[in-house]
């Protein structure tokens, strides 16, 4: 059984709910479960997870829930995992904190896309499901929405430190979600007169004290205009002290930044920014995409004309060729396990490697002198032997690296000026990337 894995798939916004429930003192496992696991079975629809993970994975059943938690038991409590091997994808996160008082049920739960809730009786049993979580484990905020809105919302910290925040937590009404389950202190601060005539699509009260307040039909709009006003209409009730023209004009901002750009890259380094913008939070792709569909990267200038070519001026050039091909093999022991493809050694393999130092943000999280003095060294090696295998090109070594050439075609490149330029930092990986540069050497090499 293979699992769904967000990494896996187009990156898309997702559903997210967080709910921290309290447990009885004294629990007995299943019947403490029983709710969490009926619901999740009667309302999950058609994204219910077929994947329970402990120590080891297993299909989904009562049984397999009861094992991975045994297994994965320890002092603090259990945590388990539950997946989907076809689309939507799901990660449904179970943990049992016992070491804690009162016993808590913790749920963090993401379906990808969030586009799977655009109809209205899917979203009516997603509340349903959480309604009777809320209903059986009492909390003091638990909420669903868009994974990419809640990361322009300011979440968790809300403007506060990070000890504040840690202290005080959800302790009164920063941001009102799609949907939302008040605890009984959060409805106390509001006042339970107000939180209930909240003007929304649900208000309810529930049996232990909590309200449960759903904002809009459907979860996959929550950026639409309509969307938007109910969201502020909710929160302005709640927050009388805030103006509802200044926070339908955040909402609106967020809309925006979320909208759809169509990415329009430079055609040389297309295939890196179309993979390197999956690095960025979903809540900041859009705007991602739209910067850099307008950065252009710079000519290389990493090259000669082949008539201006600087001469071998080695005795042995054979050896210094071999050298090049060890250091480039240094390139391979060292990005092998992350990036197989650089095996090939392929333009592909440059793409991947690219993409690797980007995302591990490599200049800024790797000690400087190790960099020149390993990273750099094989990173051109590397480069040049690319050129060498895919275009036909012919190394001419020199005494000093930084001085040897390529030649392809009507030009000689300088693969190892071009990898010292690369590794300054995380930008210059971009303005410097390999592959710009082979594919403009593939353009002038007749």
């Amino acid at each position: 059984m293979k699992a769904l894995k967000f990494r896996d798939l187009n990156a898309e916004d997702r559903l997210r709910l967080f709910f921290e429930g309290a447990l009885d003192r004294q629990p007995a496992l299943e019947r403490e479960l029983e709710s969490f696991l009926q619901s999740l079975e009667g309302c999950a629809d058609h994204w219910m997870p077929d994947i329970v993970e402990g120590k080891r994975r297993r299909k989904y059943s009562r049984a397999a829930v009861w094992r991975a938690l045994e297994e994965e038991r320890d002092a603090f409590g259990s945590i388990i995992e539950f997946r989907r091997t076809e689309w939507p994808a799901l990660l449904l996160t179970l943990a049992l904190r016992s070491s804690r008082e009162p016993p808590a049920l913790d749920i963090s739960l993401d379906v990808q896309p969030l586009s799977f809730f655009a109809e209205t009786k899917r979203c009516g049993g997603f509340v349903d499901m959480v309604r009777a979580w809320a209903s059986r484990y009492l909390v003091t905020h638990a909420w669903a929405h868009s994974m990419a809105d809640d990361q322009l919302s300011g979440a968790p910290n809300f403007g506060r430190d990070d000890e504040t925040t840690r202290r005080d937590g959800f302790d009164k009404v920063y941001e009102v979600y799609w949907l939302n389950v008040f605890g009984p202190r959060l409805v106390e601060t509001v006042g339970r007169e107000r939180m209930l005539s909240t003007p929304a699509h649900r208000v309810e009260a529930l049996p232990n004290g909590s309200i449960l307040l759903v904002t809009w039909p459907t979860a996959a709009d929550i950026a639409s205009e309509e969307a938007r006003q109910a969201q502020a209409r909710a929160l302005v009730h709640l927050r009388p002290e805030l103006d509802f023209d200044t926070v339908m004009r955040t909402l609106r901002e967020r809309s925006a930044t979320l909208a759809p750009v169509t990415p329009r890259y430079h055609p040389d380094v297309e295939p890196l920014l179309t993979r390197a913008v999956d690095g960025f939070a979903i809540g900041e792709r859009q705007r991602t995409i739209a910067e850099l569909n307008a950065w252009q990267p710079p000519e290389p200038e990493e090259w000669l004309p082949a008539d201006a070519a600087l001469p071998s001026d080695v005795e042995e050039p054979d050896g210094v060729l071999e050298n090049y091909g060890y250091l480039a093999e240094r390139l391979v022991a060292l990005l092998h396990s992350s990036v197989p493809s650089v095996f090939k050694v392929t333009p592909e393999s440059l793409t991947d490697t690219d993409v690797y130092f980007w995302s591990e943000d490599f200049p800024k999280t790797r000690l400087r002198e190790v960099i020149d003095a390993h990273a750099v060294p094989a990173v051109g090696a590397y480069l040049g032997e690319v050129l060498v295998r895919n275009l036909g090109g012919q190394w001419i070594p020199r005494k000093k690296r930084e001085e040897a050439q390529v030649r392809v075609g009507n030009r000689v490149w300088f693969p190892f000026v071009r990898a010292h330029r690369y590794m300054r930092s995380r930008q210059s990986l971009l303005d410097y990337s390999l592959t710009q540069l082979y594919r403009v050497a593939e353009r002038h090499r007749s």
